[in-house]
């Protein structure tokens, strides 16, 4: 069973929220919490900040703002 703090979960519950329940459950984020590793949660969040534009991958500011808002908040 994870344990969470309130800061972790409300960032793991806004980060879900926006990329959505199925590539959340498939994620390498997911492996790793529930493999312990919470260092590695920053690293994974951030990873998440592409979208496809035109057919290819891009990142997006909006969602690279969003990504470190969201380590701040996990980090808290």
């Amino acid at each position: 069973m994870l344990r969470l703090s309130a800061p972790q979960r409300a960032a793991l519950i806004d980060f879900v929220f926006n990329l959505g329940e199925a590539n959340f459950a498939s994620s390498t984020l997911l492996a790793r919490l529930n493999a312990g590793d919470y260092a590695a949660v920053p690293g994974q969040l951030l990873r998440w900040n592409k979208a496809t534009v035109a057919g290819k991958r891009v990142v997006l500011d909006g969602l690279t703002t969003r990504r470190y808002a969201e380590v701040r908040l996990w980090s808290t």
